[in-house]
């Protein structure tokens, strides 16, 4: 008797599957070898297995969870404020019916731009010696440092937030468009407010596509790595050291890939907690 065939969808998993099997196995398997061993550039003659010491070492390993507080704060912090800005602009453009996609293009356009090429261009925008933006806050007697120790993480929030609402925008605008309207225009009919029919309609109907934009933008921003090597390569101090950056500087710079391996993994697991956790809590209604 003939099998039957795989459903279609699975059938075009496969080749993907396959190809990122390929591409990841090796690495995730090589990483994890070296995340167990004294695994050192320098000496790779003399590789040393270690066991679980590499992992247990992080427990009083101060840098590292400084590392991680200040990659938390700047998730919750960045994401946050692209999330509200998102959608408020979402809501405006939805609204909008002239010039719709001028406004799109507009905003949605440092999306598109380098990291590495933002983290430069504002490095040199905010510099408190020759920055556009002191210069002139300067001149009505506002003098702040953007790169100093209380603002700098901060600062990178907002550099982010630049970047990356657009993303949001993208992403609400599209939930908001998809949108029936049918109890939109029956709530109208019974005279409730903007602020009922938000409240009441439009977020509960947003909240799959919420959380999708809010568990890829936090993913990705938990990945930052490029403001911080473009601006202020972890200072001043360690106050914008966030761990990707640390797990380079310990891996790259002081050459110990072991140490660095056991942090990559700690925070595989720390992603992993945050997202199923964000993912219950949106879904538990």
């Amino acid at each position: 008797m003939r099998k039957p065939d795989l459903p279609l969808q699975y059938r075009l998993m496969v080749p993907l599957a396959v190809v990122l099997l390929a591409v990841m196995a090796y690495p995730l398997v090589f990483s994890a070898w070296i995340s167990l061993h004294d695994y050192r550039l320098t000496r790779l003659a003399d590789v040393q297995f270690r066991g679980w010491d590499n992992y247990l070492g992080l427990i009083e390993n101060q840098q590292f969870w400084t590392a991680i507080t200040n990659t938390m704060t700047f998730v919750v912090g960045a994401v946050s404020m692209e999330f509200v800005l998102g959608f408020a602009l979402a809501l405006l453009l939805h609204r909008v019916r002239r010039f719709q996609n001028f406004y799109r293009a507009i905003l949605l356009s440092p999306m598109f731009i380098t990291p590495i090429a933002v983290g430069l261009m504002f490095r040199f925008l905010l510099n408190i010696q020759l920055g556009v933006v002191p210069h002139y806050l300067n001149k009505i007697g506002i003098h702040v440092d953007w790169f100093g120790v209380d603002l700098a993480l901060f600062s990178l929030m907002l550099i982010d937030t630049w970047q990356w609402t657009p993303f949001m925008l993208l992403m609400l605008l599209a939930g908001l468009e998809s949108l029936p309207k049918a109890p939109f225009e029956a709530a109208r009919v019974d005279g409730a407010s903007a602020w009922l029919i938000f409240r009441r309609i439009t977020l509960p109907m947003m909240r799959p596509v919420i959380l999708v934009a809010l568990i890829i933008r936090g993913l990705d921003a938990f990945k930052v790595f490029e403001y911080v090597y473009a601006i202020t390569r972890g200072g001043p101090g360690d106050s914008t050291e966030t761990i990707l950056f640390h797990i380079y500087k310990v891996g790259f710079r002081f050459f110990r890939m072991g140490e660095a391996a056991s942090m990559a993994y700690v925070l595989i697991v720390i992603t992993l907690i945050i997202v199923t956790t964000l993912y219950w809590s949106m879904n538990r209604r």
